[in-house]
């Protein structure tokens, strides 16, 4: 092996380890949006939730006779995301500060790591997630989607892509206005965060927390 051979290789390496890093940056940016998320859902299987669920759209339907967003987007399910975001943001702003890591964060490399402002990025984040689900959710009722159902065909695969990375467009968003990153790093969370929805929507099928992905 020739002198030029090591050199490629290291090189090589060094770009891999540079890749895999940047991807952990990511994920400890975003690690409280998925555990928002995740928390979120367990919390619309208790008693609770579905003693006290009221549909945003409150039953209404237009005059395709088809509800606007249906039984799935509650209130109680809205205000939970933004509080439950507010908290994981908190924790993983106080660990993030106890574990000296904040160099490793996208929020943080811009803003100073405190309480007030991981709660005020906690509940944004928690807003857009919600937020850009009801889009998504009006055009699959106007299709004849029903909340919770999926379509075979291209229509499925269309929309199960969509269902993957709806709110991380407005939860990204937030980001994009709150740190440094560029247009193309931005595409990149959105792709990183579509394919771990998937996984996490795997897992919590096998869970029967979900009914399907």
């Amino acid at each position: 092996m020739d002198s030029n051979d090591i050199i490629i290789k290291v090189v090589l390496f060094e770009s891999e380890f540079d890749v895999i890093d940047l991807i952990l940056n990511m994920y400890i940016t975003m690690l409280p949006v998925i555990a928002g998320g995740i928390l979120n859902m367990i919390f619309t299987k208790t008693a609770f939730y579905k003693k006290n669920k009221v549909p945003i759209d409150k039953h209404k339907v237009l005059r395709d006779g088809k509800r606007i967003f249906g039984d799935n987007k509650t209130w109680i399910g809205f205000v939970s995301m933004i509080v439950i975001c507010s908290f994981t943001q908190i924790v993983s702003g106080l660990a993030s500060n106890f574990l000296a890591i904040n160099n490793r964060n996208d929020l943080y490399l811009c803003n100073e790591n405190t309480i007030l402002f991981n709660l005020i990025i906690g509940a944004l984040f928690g807003t857009a997630y919600m937020v850009l689900e009801l889009p998504n959710s009006f055009i699959k009722r106007r299709i004849g989607i029903d909340s919770g159902k999926t379509n075979k065909g291209l229509t499925g695969v269309v929309f199960f892509v969509i269902d993957q990375v709806d709110s991380l467009f407005g939860v990204i968003f937030v980001l994009y206005i709150f740190s440094d990153i560029s247009i193309c790093k931005y595409f990149g969370y959105i792709l990183l965060g579509g394919l771990t929805h998937t996984v996490v929507n795997f897992i919590l099928l096998k869970l029967k927390v979900r009914k399907n992905l």
